[in-house]
Protein backbone atom coordinates (compact mmCIF):
# COMPACT_ATOMS: atom_id res chain seq x y z
CA UNK A 1 0.00 0.00 0.00
CA UNK A 2 1.57 3.18 -0.95
CA UNK A 3 0.85 6.37 1.56
CA UNK A 4 -1.84 7.75 -0.86
CA UNK A 5 -3.67 4.52 -1.93
CA UNK A 6 -7.26 4.59 -0.17
CA UNK A 7 -7.13 2.17 2.86
CA UNK A 8 -9.00 -0.85 1.39
CA UNK A 9 -11.92 -2.44 3.74
CA UNK A 10 -13.68 -5.59 4.13
CA UNK A 11 -17.35 -4.87 5.82
CA UNK A 12 -18.66 -7.95 7.93
CA UNK A 13 -22.04 -7.85 9.52
CA UNK A 14 -25.09 -10.23 9.58
CA UNK A 15 -27.60 -7.29 8.49
CA UNK A 16 -27.90 -6.02 4.89
CA UNK A 17 -28.89 -2.68 6.48
CA UNK A 18 -26.26 -2.33 8.51
CA UNK A 19 -23.50 -3.53 5.77
CA UNK A 20 -25.28 -0.81 3.90
CA UNK A 21 -24.98 2.16 6.35
CA UNK A 22 -21.57 0.92 7.03
CA UNK A 23 -20.74 1.32 3.55
CA UNK A 24 -22.16 4.36 2.44
CA UNK A 25 -20.38 6.02 5.94
CA UNK A 26 -16.76 4.62 4.69
CA UNK A 27 -17.44 5.38 0.99
CA UNK A 28 -17.77 8.89 2.38
CA UNK A 29 -14.10 9.33 2.88
CA UNK A 30 -12.15 9.01 -0.15
CA UNK A 31 -9.31 7.77 1.66
CA UNK A 32 -11.38 4.65 1.74
CA UNK A 33 -11.96 1.90 -0.76
CA UNK A 34 -14.99 -0.43 0.51
CA UNK A 35 -13.48 -3.75 -1.54
CA UNK A 36 -15.99 -6.58 0.19
CA UNK A 37 -19.09 -6.74 1.86
CA UNK A 38 -19.84 -10.29 4.04
CA UNK A 39 -22.94 -11.04 5.80
CA UNK A 40 -20.99 -13.84 8.05
CA UNK A 41 -17.57 -14.79 9.21
CA UNK A 42 -17.29 -17.55 6.90
CA UNK A 43 -17.52 -15.87 3.98
CA UNK A 44 -14.95 -13.22 5.05
CA UNK A 45 -12.62 -15.80 5.67
CA UNK A 46 -12.94 -16.87 2.13
CA UNK A 47 -12.73 -13.48 0.72
CA UNK A 48 -9.59 -11.91 2.70
CA UNK A 49 -7.12 -13.60 1.02
CA UNK A 50 -8.45 -12.27 -2.55
CA UNK A 51 -9.72 -9.08 -1.56
CA UNK A 52 -6.53 -8.58 0.48
CA UNK A 53 -8.57 -5.59 2.85
CA UNK A 54 -5.98 -3.52 5.27
CA UNK A 55 -9.12 -3.11 7.67
CA UNK A 56 -12.11 -5.52 8.39
CA UNK A 57 -14.87 -4.41 10.32
CA UNK A 58 -16.01 -7.59 11.74
CA UNK A 59 -19.26 -7.84 13.13
CA UNK A 60 -19.56 -10.34 16.32
CA UNK A 61 -22.96 -11.82 16.29
CA UNK A 62 -23.57 -13.74 13.26
CA UNK A 63 -25.14 -17.00 12.02
CA UNK A 64 -23.22 -19.75 10.45
CA UNK A 65 -19.85 -18.21 12.06
CA UNK A 66 -19.65 -15.25 14.62
CA UNK A 67 -17.34 -12.52 14.89
CA UNK A 68 -14.85 -14.29 17.73
CA UNK A 69 -14.78 -18.09 15.85
CA UNK A 70 -13.74 -15.88 12.56
CA UNK A 71 -10.87 -13.72 14.21
CA UNK A 72 -8.02 -16.49 14.74
CA UNK A 73 -9.05 -17.41 11.01
CA UNK A 74 -9.21 -14.45 9.34
CA UNK A 75 -5.31 -13.24 11.00
CA UNK A 76 -4.32 -16.66 9.25
CA UNK A 77 -5.80 -16.24 6.21
CA UNK A 78 -5.00 -12.59 5.64
CA UNK A 79 -2.61 -11.78 8.67
CA UNK A 80 -1.58 -8.00 7.22
CA UNK A 81 -5.23 -6.90 8.10
CA UNK A 82 -6.00 -4.64 10.86
CA UNK A 83 -9.44 -6.13 11.98
CA UNK A 84 -11.83 -3.53 14.09
CA UNK A 85 -14.30 -5.40 16.34
CA UNK A 86 -17.70 -3.77 15.77
CA UNK A 87 -20.65 -4.67 18.35
CA UNK A 88 -23.81 -3.05 19.52
CA UNK A 89 -23.35 -1.87 23.63
CA UNK A 90 -24.21 -4.79 25.80
CA UNK A 91 -22.21 -6.31 28.50
CA UNK A 92 -21.46 -9.53 27.12
CA UNK A 93 -20.70 -7.74 23.86
CA UNK A 94 -18.22 -5.37 25.99
CA UNK A 95 -16.65 -8.75 27.17
CA UNK A 96 -15.74 -10.44 24.24
CA UNK A 97 -14.50 -7.39 22.29
CA UNK A 98 -12.12 -6.80 25.21
CA UNK A 99 -11.66 -11.24 24.80
CA UNK A 100 -11.09 -10.76 20.81
CA UNK A 101 -8.61 -7.73 21.41
CA UNK A 102 -6.37 -10.32 23.40
CA UNK A 103 -6.11 -12.87 20.93
CA UNK A 104 -5.28 -10.20 18.19
CA UNK A 105 -7.85 -7.87 17.48
CA UNK A 106 -6.87 -4.11 16.77
CA UNK A 107 -9.84 -1.96 18.17
CA UNK A 108 -13.56 -2.08 18.57
CA UNK A 109 -16.48 0.09 17.55
CA UNK A 110 -19.70 0.90 20.03
CA UNK A 111 -22.18 0.15 17.21
CA UNK A 112 -25.39 1.66 17.33
CA UNK A 113 -29.02 -0.08 17.10
CA UNK A 114 -29.81 -0.02 13.62
CA UNK A 115 -32.56 2.43 14.19
CA UNK A 116 -29.91 4.89 15.00
CA UNK A 117 -26.91 3.84 13.18
CA UNK A 118 -28.15 6.58 10.38
CA UNK A 119 -27.83 9.34 12.63
CA UNK A 120 -24.96 8.82 14.54
CA UNK A 121 -22.61 11.03 13.88
CA UNK A 122 -19.79 10.42 16.75
CA UNK A 123 -20.12 6.76 15.40
CA UNK A 124 -19.58 7.72 11.85
CA UNK A 125 -16.29 10.02 12.63
CA UNK A 126 -15.15 6.76 15.00
CA UNK A 127 -15.57 4.96 12.32
CA UNK A 128 -13.75 6.67 9.23
CA UNK A 129 -10.83 8.16 11.61
CA UNK A 130 -10.09 4.14 13.80
CA UNK A 131 -10.34 2.66 9.71
CA UNK A 132 -7.72 5.65 8.20
CA UNK A 133 -5.84 5.73 11.21
CA UNK A 134 -5.23 1.80 11.32
CA UNK A 135 -5.11 1.34 7.70
CA UNK A 136 -2.26 4.14 7.61
CA UNK A 137 -0.63 2.26 10.75
CA UNK A 138 -0.93 -1.09 9.41
CA UNK A 139 1.07 0.37 5.98
CA UNK A 140 3.95 2.48 7.42
CA UNK A 141 7.56 1.13 7.79
CA UNK A 142 9.03 -0.46 10.33
CA UNK A 143 9.31 2.39 13.51
CA UNK A 144 12.77 3.19 14.88
CA UNK A 145 12.29 2.29 18.49
CA UNK A 146 13.53 4.89 20.81
CA UNK A 147 14.65 3.96 24.72
CA UNK A 148 16.44 6.97 26.35
CA UNK A 149 15.36 10.74 25.84
CA UNK A 150 16.93 13.30 27.48
CA UNK A 151 14.83 15.57 29.56
CA UNK A 152 13.88 18.64 28.25
CA UNK A 153 16.03 21.81 30.23
CA UNK A 154 13.22 23.00 31.54
CA UNK A 155 12.41 19.78 33.38
CA UNK A 156 15.88 19.47 35.10
CA UNK A 157 15.83 18.96 38.58
CA UNK A 158 19.09 18.74 41.49
CA UNK A 159 19.37 16.17 44.12
CA UNK A 160 17.43 13.08 44.09
CA UNK A 161 14.46 12.32 41.86
CA UNK A 162 11.07 12.79 43.36
CA UNK A 163 9.53 9.69 44.13
CA UNK A 164 6.24 9.80 42.33
CA UNK A 165 2.59 10.13 44.38
CA UNK A 166 0.66 9.30 41.93
CA UNK A 167 0.92 8.17 38.02
CA UNK A 168 -1.93 9.24 35.63
CA UNK A 169 -2.06 7.41 32.37
CA UNK A 170 -3.52 8.52 29.07
CA UNK A 171 -4.76 5.47 26.05
CA UNK A 172 -7.49 5.10 23.42
CA UNK A 173 -6.33 2.77 20.12
CA UNK A 174 -4.86 -0.32 21.37
CA UNK A 175 -4.86 0.95 24.88
CA UNK A 176 -6.48 -1.82 26.73
CA UNK A 177 -3.82 -4.49 26.03
CA UNK A 178 -1.53 -1.87 26.69
CA UNK A 179 -2.69 -1.23 29.94
CA UNK A 180 -2.89 -4.62 31.04
CA UNK A 181 0.75 -4.90 30.34
CA UNK A 182 1.86 -2.37 32.13
CA UNK A 183 0.08 -2.72 34.74
CA UNK A 184 0.17 -6.40 35.05
CA UNK A 185 4.18 -6.22 34.98
CA UNK A 186 3.84 -3.49 37.58
CA UNK A 187 6.05 -4.53 40.92
CA UNK A 188 4.47 -4.17 44.11
CA UNK A 189 6.95 -1.33 44.89
CA UNK A 190 4.87 0.90 43.42
CA UNK A 191 1.89 1.74 45.61
CA UNK A 192 1.04 5.28 44.76
CA UNK A 193 -2.62 5.78 43.28
CA UNK A 194 -3.22 4.86 40.08
CA UNK A 195 -5.76 6.82 37.70
CA UNK A 196 -6.80 6.00 33.80
CA UNK A 197 -8.32 8.03 31.04
CA UNK A 198 -8.97 5.10 28.36
CA UNK A 199 -11.46 6.55 25.00
CA UNK A 200 -13.78 3.58 25.55
CA UNK A 201 -17.74 3.55 25.07
CA UNK A 202 -19.29 3.00 28.51
CA UNK A 203 -20.74 -0.16 28.48
CA UNK A 204 -16.85 -1.18 28.38
CA UNK A 205 -15.21 0.38 31.25
CA UNK A 206 -16.78 -2.10 33.92
CA UNK A 207 -15.41 -5.07 32.35
CA UNK A 208 -12.26 -3.59 31.56
CA UNK A 209 -11.71 -2.36 35.13
CA UNK A 210 -12.29 -6.15 36.05
CA UNK A 211 -9.42 -7.03 33.31
CA UNK A 212 -7.13 -4.86 34.30
CA UNK A 213 -7.79 -5.62 38.45
CA UNK A 214 -7.11 -9.20 37.37
CA UNK A 215 -3.79 -8.98 35.16
CA UNK A 216 -2.54 -6.07 37.86
CA UNK A 217 -3.21 -7.99 41.02
CA UNK A 218 -4.81 -4.28 42.51
CA UNK A 219 -8.07 -3.22 43.16
CA UNK A 220 -9.31 -1.27 39.83
CA UNK A 221 -12.43 -0.14 39.80
CA UNK A 222 -14.41 2.39 37.54
CA UNK A 223 -14.91 5.84 39.02
CA UNK A 224 -17.31 7.37 40.94
CA UNK A 225 -17.63 11.16 42.33
CA UNK A 226 -16.47 11.57 45.41
CA UNK A 227 -14.78 8.13 45.61
CA UNK A 228 -11.13 8.43 46.92
CA UNK A 229 -7.79 8.37 45.58
CA UNK A 230 -6.01 5.35 47.06
CA UNK A 231 -1.93 4.31 47.07
CA UNK A 232 -2.26 0.99 45.36
CA UNK A 233 -5.73 1.73 44.20
CA UNK A 234 -6.61 2.38 39.99
CA UNK A 235 -9.70 4.25 38.86
CA UNK A 236 -10.80 4.50 35.48
CA UNK A 237 -12.94 6.87 34.12
CA UNK A 238 -16.04 6.14 32.95
CA UNK A 239 -16.97 5.90 29.67
CA UNK A 240 -18.67 9.43 28.97
CA UNK A 241 -17.28 11.09 31.97
CA UNK A 242 -14.60 13.02 32.35
CA UNK A 243 -12.22 12.43 35.05
CA UNK A 244 -10.49 14.70 37.56
CA UNK A 245 -9.04 14.93 40.85
CA UNK A 246 -9.66 17.38 43.35
CA UNK A 247 -8.57 18.18 47.06
CA UNK A 248 -11.58 17.89 49.72
CA UNK A 249 -9.70 18.59 53.37
CA UNK A 250 -7.31 16.18 53.87
CA UNK A 251 -8.47 13.73 51.10
CA UNK A 252 -8.32 13.65 47.31
CA UNK A 253 -10.98 12.69 45.40
CA UNK A 254 -12.45 11.42 41.80
CA UNK A 255 -14.74 13.90 40.12
CA UNK A 256 -17.00 13.34 37.81
CA UNK A 257 -18.34 15.66 34.94
CA UNK A 258 -20.30 15.15 31.38
CA UNK A 259 -18.99 18.89 30.30
CA UNK A 260 -18.28 19.20 26.80
CA UNK A 261 -16.21 16.74 24.89
CA UNK A 262 -12.56 17.90 24.44
CA UNK A 263 -10.59 16.63 21.40
CA UNK A 264 -13.90 14.92 20.52
CA UNK A 265 -13.29 12.80 23.56
CA UNK A 266 -15.03 11.92 26.65
CA UNK A 267 -13.33 11.09 28.92
CA UNK A 268 -10.69 13.18 27.90
CA UNK A 269 -7.23 12.42 28.95
CA UNK A 270 -6.33 16.22 29.32
CA UNK A 271 -8.60 17.35 31.59
CA UNK A 272 -7.32 14.25 33.83
CA UNK A 273 -3.64 15.20 33.30
CA UNK A 274 -4.32 19.09 34.14
CA UNK A 275 -5.83 18.21 37.22
CA UNK A 276 -3.08 15.77 38.84
CA UNK A 277 -0.54 18.51 37.90
CA UNK A 278 -2.62 20.43 40.00
CA UNK A 279 -2.59 18.62 42.73
CA UNK A 280 0.59 16.97 42.72
CA UNK A 281 2.73 19.27 40.93
CA UNK A 282 6.27 17.59 40.53
CA UNK A 283 5.45 14.62 42.62
CA UNK A 284 3.44 13.10 39.78
CA UNK A 285 3.85 11.08 36.83
CA UNK A 286 2.26 10.79 33.42
CA UNK A 287 2.21 8.06 30.77
CA UNK A 288 0.97 8.34 27.56
CA UNK A 289 0.38 4.97 26.10
CA UNK A 290 -0.69 4.60 22.14
CA UNK A 291 -3.63 5.81 20.29
CA UNK A 292 -4.99 8.31 17.88
CA UNK A 293 -5.03 11.97 17.80
CA UNK A 294 -3.33 14.01 20.10
CA UNK A 295 -5.72 14.04 23.12
CA UNK A 296 -3.40 14.14 26.69
CA UNK A 297 -0.53 16.87 24.70
CA UNK A 298 -1.71 19.51 26.71
CA UNK A 299 -2.31 18.39 29.69
CA UNK A 300 1.15 16.69 29.46
CA UNK A 301 2.56 20.05 28.89
CA UNK A 302 1.04 20.87 31.89
CA UNK A 303 2.55 18.02 34.26
CA UNK A 304 5.90 18.57 32.58
CA UNK A 305 5.89 22.49 33.36
CA UNK A 306 4.97 21.21 37.15
CA UNK A 307 8.78 19.11 36.94
CA UNK A 308 7.20 15.90 36.56
CA UNK A 309 8.15 13.05 33.97
CA UNK A 310 6.31 12.57 31.43
CA UNK A 311 6.79 9.20 29.56
CA UNK A 312 5.25 7.80 26.11
CA UNK A 313 5.08 4.55 24.45
CA UNK A 314 7.62 4.40 21.67
CA UNK A 315 6.63 4.03 18.12
CA UNK A 316 7.45 0.18 17.30
CA UNK A 317 5.10 -0.91 20.02
CA UNK A 318 2.25 1.38 19.52
CA UNK A 319 -0.81 0.40 17.86
CA UNK A 320 -1.36 4.33 16.55
CA UNK A 321 1.17 6.52 17.52
CA UNK A 322 -0.84 9.09 17.41
CA UNK A 323 -0.93 10.81 21.23
CA UNK A 324 2.34 9.12 22.83
CA UNK A 325 3.47 10.54 19.22
CA UNK A 326 2.04 13.64 20.09
CA UNK A 327 3.90 14.07 23.55
CA UNK A 328 7.24 12.78 22.16
CA UNK A 329 7.35 15.44 19.27
CA UNK A 330 6.55 17.97 21.91
CA UNK A 331 9.77 17.92 23.37
CA UNK A 332 8.41 16.92 26.64
CA UNK A 333 9.46 13.53 27.32
CA UNK A 334 11.44 12.60 29.75
CA UNK A 335 11.78 9.20 28.29
CA UNK A 336 10.03 7.32 25.23
CA UNK A 337 10.32 3.45 25.99
CA UNK A 338 9.00 -0.17 24.05
CA UNK A 339 5.76 -1.03 25.84
CA UNK A 340 7.40 -3.88 27.64
CA UNK A 341 10.11 -1.78 29.61
CA UNK A 342 7.59 0.84 31.01
CA UNK A 343 6.50 -1.18 33.72
CA UNK A 344 9.99 -1.52 35.04
CA UNK A 345 10.71 2.42 34.33
CA UNK A 346 7.67 3.00 36.45
CA UNK A 347 9.23 0.70 39.06
CA UNK A 348 12.76 2.57 38.66
CA UNK A 349 11.58 5.74 39.81
CA UNK A 350 10.63 4.59 43.13
CA UNK A 351 14.16 3.31 43.51
CA UNK A 352 15.01 7.31 42.89
CA UNK A 353 16.62 6.30 39.49
CA UNK A 354 15.00 5.46 36.25
CA UNK A 355 15.51 1.59 35.19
Amino acid sequence: MTPDAPVRVMVVDDSAVVRGLITRMLKSDDRIEVVASCSNGEMAVTQAPRKQPDVIILDIEMPVMDGLAALPKLLAAWPSARIIMASTLTQRNAAVSLRALSLGATDYLAKPTSDKLNASEDFRRDLVEKTVALGRAGSAAPARTVVPFPPRPAAARTGAPRRPRIIAIGSSTGGPQALLTVLGNLKPSVQCPIVIAQHIPATFTTVLAEHIARASGRPCVEAKDGMDVRAGHILLAPGDYHLQLAREADRVVARLSQSAPENFCRPSVDPLFRSVAQLYGADACALVLTGMGSDGCNGARVIAAAGAPVIAQDEATSVVWGMPGAVANAGICTAILPLPMIAGHLAGLFQGAAA
